[in-house]
């Protein structure tokens, strides 16, 4: 009995498998479309701005042909469009997605372009100077690699903005934390800090205001050479900086 019941029991179970694979696939309009069918109604969509009804027809483009120009273009258009799209959310999509496309086709001709989209993801999501910078560190370094394996491209000249800002973030927060070291008495902390600010971003805005308080930094830690060195430092690279003023006059 139970060997005559096993089959009938198999059928019926595929038969409502297939009855509902059948069922998604109506539900579905997409899924009924090959990838070229479904990259042109995705492209329709981002081209009018509907970033959001756009990706899910780009997805399955992708989905449907991995492998082909069609499902290339797919995928990369699938990232464009969370970029486009905006927020927190959708820029860490955008980037896992610029990434998985590097991933599957490292040798594209629009490397440059996903390696600079990569960086823009990230560099979107920076914190305040106050706030934890391990994203904007993340963006300084996808920005360097684009210099590094792109030099000669036009995405590696139009990082040149948006990796100062980075730098400048990054800068600003070296300035915050030193400060911080500076007035909660850990002035060794704070010296350490603002060395490294002045050694590795020379051309962020506060370079003067860091100077002034490396002196202060030293002065607490009885350094009076070192004070007295960051003070001229001051003088001499920023004569016109309103911090001159706030040089201690013992120091002057």
């Amino acid at each position: 009995m139970n060997r005559l019941r096993i089959p009938s029991l198999l059928v019926s179970v595929l038969a409502l498998a297939a009855a509902g694979c059948g069922s998604s696939i109506q539900d579905d309009p997409i899924l009924r479309l090959s990838a070229a069918e479904s990259l042109a109604e995705g492209k329709r969509l981002f081209e009018g701005e509907k970033y959001r009804q756009a990706r899910p027809y780009l997805q399955h483009a992708f989905e449907v042909e991995p492998n082909s120009a069609t499902g290339r273009e797919a995928l990369l258009m699938v990232a464009d469009a969370l970029f486009a799209e905006g927020g927190n959310t959708a820029m860490v999509q955008a980037e896992a997605k610029y990434r998985d496309f590097q991933n599957r086709f490292p040798t594209s001709e629009r490397a440059a372009f996903v390696q600079a989209q990569v960086a823009a993801s990230l560099s979107a999501r920076m914190e305040r100077p106050d706030r934890d910078q391990e994203v904007t560190r993340k963006a300084l370094a996808a920005y360097e690699d684009l210099l590094r394996l792109y030099p000669t491209s036009p995405q590696a000249e139009a990082a040149a903005e948006p990796l100062r800002e980075v730098r400048a973030n990054l800068a600003a927060h070296e300035l915050v934390v030193g400060r911080f070291y500076y007035r909660f008495g850990l002035p060794g902390a704070a010296a350490n800090r603002l060395e490294y600010l002045l050694a590795n971003f020379p051309a962020y805005a506060e370079r003067d205001r860091a100077l002034l308080y490396l002196g202060l930094a030293y002065q607490k830690m009885k350094k009076p050479e070192e004070a007295s060195a960051a003070f001229s430092r001051l003088r001499a690279e920023h004569p016109q900086s309103p911090w001159i003023a706030e040089i201690p006059q013992e120091a002057s």
